[in-house]
């Protein structure tokens, strides 16, 4: 905790109930840091008081600890915070984190602005789900609850704003829509580390790698089945980063196919860029993203990057296939094509940085700021 604040400085807090290991997560804590490297006092509420990523975030910043209680003692400690400290900013990016600021921020007795996030396309991750039409009016009967009466929503993708100004009825010019702070100061340093795995290393084969939660929305079967194609035609790996459910159903369509000695799946690993530093292809296969902060850290390594043409924000990282292909979702050939040509014909790696630039926590705490009128 930082001792030593400006007494004047403006004051952001962010809301962050359970600091998981998740990607709004990890870009709430990127942007605290941003934010007290600009000067501003920065608080992050939190139940735990520890979480994943909490160990790269700025000493400066200061956790606030949240009761484990009730709603109502949660909702009567933030409303407590907020008449006491009064910032002046509330940020949440969460549904739960999103529906708890709003009710506090209307139960405090001096007013704060409050900004919510939505960090997934809820249309495209209903039709992902194969969600019936009660499913769906619920979902969007429940976002509506929670984003309708907020005057400020931030959005992850142009995508993303497009479908909740849709669900909402908004005007979308009245949305922002604000870079992802996915590419901190320490990116080279972490792609610089060493990876210790066989694959990995001059005169191997080409890996191909992939890297997310093992479930549903990241699509690895369909990843899995391209590469088959892909090894058939010239000797490969695949490495697929992550936990999750999937596993053993990706292991056995794995063999089924015939390459399981070709592929490996490590697990969950603290420092996916390194691995991506020397992949020679990264592939995200969703169903749906909100964004795709992995594909923009794969990029920042000029490493070359195909992924479906998913919604939302592939298309808007990649500009529409300048910088990779994309390809239909859930099209196993084309996917395989594409990972053939990239591996055949890798893009200029200076090149393929220049997909990120826009993504760095410089210009995304830029953005926020400006957008915060405390620029």
């Amino acid at each position: 905790m930082n001792q030593h604040r400006d007494p004047a400085a403006p004051r952001i807090a962010l809301l962050l109930q359970d600091a998981a290991d998740g990607g709004v997560e990890r870009c709430i804590v990127n942007l605290a840091s941003g934010f007290v490297a600009r000067g501003m006092a920065v608080d992050v509420l939190n139940q735990t008081s520890a979480g994943a990523y909490f160990g790269t975030m700025d000493a400066r910043v200061r956790v606030v600890d949240l009761p484990r209680g009730d709603g109502n003692q949660l909702e009567n400690a933030v409303i407590t915070y907020l008449d006491e400290v009064r910032p002046n900013v509330l940020l949440a990016a969460k549904d739960t984190d999103c529906e708890l600021a709003r009710r506090a921020g209307s139960g405090a007795a001096h007013p704060v602005h409050l900004y919510l996030t939505v960090s997934v396309n809820v249309s495209a991750q209903l039709d992902g789900r194969g969600a019936g039409p009660v499913k769906r009016w619920r979902r969007y009967r429940e976002v509506k609850r929670i984003y309708a009466g907020a005057s400020d929503l931030i959005c992850v993708s142009a995508g993303v704003a497009d479908d909740m100004a849709k669900i909402l009825g908004r005007d979308r010019s009245l949305l922002h829509v604000l870079p992802n702070p996915v590419v901190t100061p320490e990116h080279g340093k972490l792609a610089r580390e060493p990876v210790d795995h066989p694959w990995f290393g001059p005169g191997k084969p080409p890996v191909v790698l992939g890297v997310g939660r093992l479930g549903r929305i990241k699509n690895f079967p369909l990843l899995v089945k391209a590469f088959a194609r892909v090894h058939a035609h010239r000797d490969c790996r695949l490495v697929i980063l992550g936990e999750g459910k999937h596993r053993a159903r990706l292991l056995a369509l794995a063999q089924k196919l015939g390459v399981d000695h070709a592929m490996d799946l490590p697990g969950f690993v603290h420092n996916p860029i390194a691995y991506m530093a020397r992949a020679n292809l990264f592939v995200l296969s969703s169903r749906w993203e909100g964004f795709g902060n992995v594909l923009v850290e794969a990029l920042a390594c000029g490493t070359p990057a195909v992924s479906t043409d998913c919604p939302s924000g592939p298309s808007e990282i990649l500009q529409h296939g300048r910088y990779g292909p994309l390809v239909p979702v859930d099209d196993e050939v084309a996917l395989a094509e594409a990972m053939l040509e990239c591996l055949a014909h890798p893009m200029d790696a200076e090149f393929l940085r220049e997909a990120a630039a826009p993504y760095t926590l410089e210009r995304s705490c830029d953005a926020y700021l400006r957008t915060f009128g405390l620029a």
